[in-house]
Formats: C-alpha cells, sequence, structure tokens
C-alpha cells in the first residue's frame, strides 16, 4: 500500500512578498506584483515591465561570500527552502538524513550567470570566466545547494520541463515518500529568467504582454484582450513528509497530497494542444491516482497565463476533465498577480491552493474585464471569495508540451 504525504511547510519569495502569511494576504487582496523593471533598464526592449524581485536580500540566510558563489535562481530556493523548514518545525539533526531528500524544479537555471560569463568570455577573454560559472549555471545547483545547506542525502534530483518544472518537481518527491524512498522531500521550484537575454527571446517570440503603459493590467488571465504572459521569478519550496512521521512529532498538517498526473501534448514545441487532450489527461490522472471524482474538486488554481491560446485549451481541457461540474468550480490564475515564474510557478501556485483549503478563501484572477466566450467558468473575477474547499487542484503546462497536475485535499480519516 502506497504511504500517505501530507504537507508540513511552506516558504516563498516573490513579487507580492517573501513571507507567506503576508504574502497570502497581499493575493487575497487582489494587489499586484507587476511593475516597472528594476533589475536592468529595459527602455529599449519591446516590453519594459515584469515581476522582478528587487526589494529583498538574502541577509540571515546566506552569507555575502556564499551568496556570490550561487546564481539568483539559487539564492531563492535557499531562501524559500529555508523558510519552509522553519515553518514545518522540523529538526534535521534529529532525523536520518538519508531519509530526507530534495527534488526542485527550474525551467532555465542560471540564466544571470550565463549572460555575465558570456559577456567577460567576448570581452576579456577565456581566462576571465569564472572558475565558478558551472557549479552556478547548472539546473540542479538549487536542488544539491539545498541538501548541503541541510546536510540532507537522500534522493535529490533537478526537474526541466519548462513551466511545469515545479509540479513535475513535486509528484517525484512525492512517489519518493509515497513508496519509502524517503520520508521527508524538500520540493518544488526556483526561477530566475528576468534578464536582457530571458526577456527579449521571449518578447521576440511574441509570447509576452507589450501593455508597457499599464504594466499592473498586463496580466489578464482568460480575459478577452489578454495579449500575453507576464515575466516574473521567484521560488515556491514545500516541505513534503510521510503522515506518521508527522504526527509522531506534533506537526502541523497544511494538507494531505493525494494525486499526481504527467503527460505531454507530443505536437508544437510552443503551442499547446488546441483540444487541450493533454492537459485532460494529465488531470484525469492526478484524480484517479487520488482516488478523487471530479465532484470533489472545488477549486482550481489554473495554470492560465494569459496567452491567446493557452487560455483557452486550459478552459477545454478542464471542461473534458469534469464535465458538468466544471461550471460549479472556482478557478482562478493568480498569474494574474504574481506574473508568469516559469519553472517556479508550480510550487508557489500549490502554496495558494493549500492555502486557499485551509482558509477557505479563493483567489482572484485579477485584470478580468472583458469575458472571452471561449473561455466561459468562474475564473473568481477581481475579488476573493469564501467557499467550502474540499480538495484542490494545481495544474501547470509548459513549453514543450509538458503537462502536470497535483490534487491535495484535506486530511482523510481513512486511507486513500
Amino acid at each position: 500500500m502506497k504511504r500517505r504525504v501530507v504537507i508540513t511547510g511552506m516558504g516563498v519569495v516573490t513579487p507580492l512578498g517573501c513571507k507567506l502569511e503576508a504574502f497570502w494576504q497581499r493575493l487575497l487582496n487582489g494587489e499586484s506584483g507587476i511593475h516597472t523593471l528594476q533589475l536592468f533598464d529595459s527602455s529599449e526592449f519591446k516590453v519594459h515591465f515584469g515581476g522582478d524581485i528587487h526589494d529583498w536580500t538574502t541577509e540571515g540566510y546566506i552569507s555575502g561570500k556564499e551568496s556570490n558563489r550561487i546564481d539568483r535562481f539559487t539564492q531563492f530556493a535557499l531562501v524559500a527552502g529555508v523558510d519552509a523548514v522553519q515553518d514545518s518545525g522540523l529538526e534535521f539533526t534529529q532525523t536520518d538524513p538519508y531519509r530526507v531528500g530534495v527534488i526542485l524544479g527550474s525551467g532555465v537555471g542560471g540564466l544571470h550567470e550565463i549572460e555575465t560569463q558570456v559577456e567577460r568570455l567576448l570581452h576579456k577573454g577565456p581566462e576571465k570566466v569564472s572558475a565558478f560559472t558551472i557549479p552556478k549555471l547548472m539546473v540542479n545547483a538549487a536542488s544539491g545547494q539545498l541538501s548541503i545547506h541541510f546536510g540532507l542525502r537522500g534522493p535529490n534530483a533537478a526537474v526541466a520541463t519548462a513551466c511545469a518544472s515545479a509540479t513535475n518537481a513535486i509528484g517525484e518527491a512525492f512517489k519518493a515518500i509515497q513508496y519509502d524512498e524517503a520520508d521527508i522531500m524538500l520540493t518544488g521550484g526556483s526561477e530566475a529568467a528576468i534578464t536582457p537575454m530571458g526577456l527579449s527571446g521571449f518578447a521576440n517570440m511574441r509570447a509576452l504582454s507589450q501593455r508597457n503603459d499599464d504594466p499592473a493590467a498586463a496580466s489578464r488571465p482568460f480575459d478577452a484582450d489578454r495579449d500575453g504572459f507576464v515575466l516574473s521569478e521567484g521560488a515556491g519550496i514545500l516541505v513534503l513528509e510521510e503522515l506518521e512521521h508527522a504526527r509522531a512529532r506534533g506537526a502541523r498538517i497544511y494538507a494531505e497530497l493525494l494525486g499526481y498526473g504527467a503527460s505531454a501534448d507530443a505536437g508544437h514545441i510552443t503551442q499547446p494542444d488546441a483540444e487541450g487532450s493533454g492537459a485532460a489527461y494529465s488531470m484525469e490522472r492526478a484524480l484517479f491516482d487520488g482516488g478523487l471524482a471530479p465532484e470533489d474538486v472545488d477549486y482550481i488554481n489554473a495554470h492560465g497565463t494569459s496567452t491567446p491560446l493557452g487560455d483557452v485549451a486550459e478552459t477545454t481541457a478542464i471542461k473534458r476533465v469534469f464535465g458538468d461540474h466544471a461550471r460549479r468550480l472556482s478557478i482562478s490564475s493568480t498569474k494574474s498577480e504574481l506574473g508568469h515564474m516559469l519553472g517556479a510557478s508550480g510550487g508557489v501556485e500549490l502554496i495558494i491552493a493549500t492555502l486557499a483549503l485551509r482558509d477557505g478563501k479563493v483567489p482572484p484572477t485579477i485584470n478580468y474585464d472583458t469575458p472571452d466566450p471561449k473561455c466561459d467558468l468562474d475564473y473568481t473575477p477581481n475579488e476573493a471569495k469564501e467557499r467550502n474547499v474540499r480538495a484542490v487542484m494545481s495544474n501547470s503546462f509548459g513549453f514543450g508540451g509538458h503537462n502536470a497536475c497535483v490534487v491535495a485535499g484535506n486530511l482523510r480519516n481513512g486511507h486513500a
């Protein structure tokens, strides 16, 4: 029998704040973290705005020397990871280190370091390329550094499936505990792709909104006037724990992680399947894995990127999976407030869905002004609402045709 898995700790680094409860309140208030970019001068770019985190520090988490030796995306992961562990109440000195692991997702990894060192190579020559280049840019740097920070010797891996990375990582960490490879896993995702190359690359492929005159209103999932996603950055890290292990130490349990599903569109490298077939399959598998009927789910944190094709495809997929119940669901895309954190988004969004479950409050989709006839479900427009939430779903879909979905619910009395 598969072992049961619960969520006992959560930590975030986001454009709306880096402390969990304050972040959650700002999200419920419908605030936007999108603004004119502060990290670099974007005035000559097609897009001048995004969700860069310009008002934070690693002080109190990472020494200055250590911070200089890791890329920005790893800094995010360490800060959110330390907060998640503190939130869980875990003391790893009292735990077998081989029973605790780390699986994190990132779509891009150390893009800041890549750009910095390419510039040094071209302008100063090969001898000036930093010896720390490879350890800083590699996608597995965040999972490796988090394990080093806490001395964790269990399963350790990195997942790179574009915008599905964090959710795939969570699913793999979930299975590691279910099948007794670990008792505790740190998981989620981290991303720091707001760089000159990252911004121009996405803008030139026409993926980004170009609403430069009103950045806070640019991310508008499911709205008829949406024109692309808003690039953002951050991290969302969760502590997953085997149920009896958590109970034995008297842990506070946020939710039970119930199911995970994944699939591939096997179609276009960037465009979603128009019928949402791959996305629907990942949702169906997550429900099946968790022993849930469609009617058991009350809230979906949608992938909802604010792209013309993606939002329609996800709406179509939800209808395929949930049938008549689709119109009774509460759905929201919190990317309307946070922008799109790429490979980190699934970690942050499962945290949001878990808080919705805890508090019985559904965060809004802001900037929803003009309904789109092709997107005709309840997207919780502009204001949070209270409702009884028994189970939640979090969707993540990435370039390459990657689809991932997780479901969580209140702690069950019996086995799934």
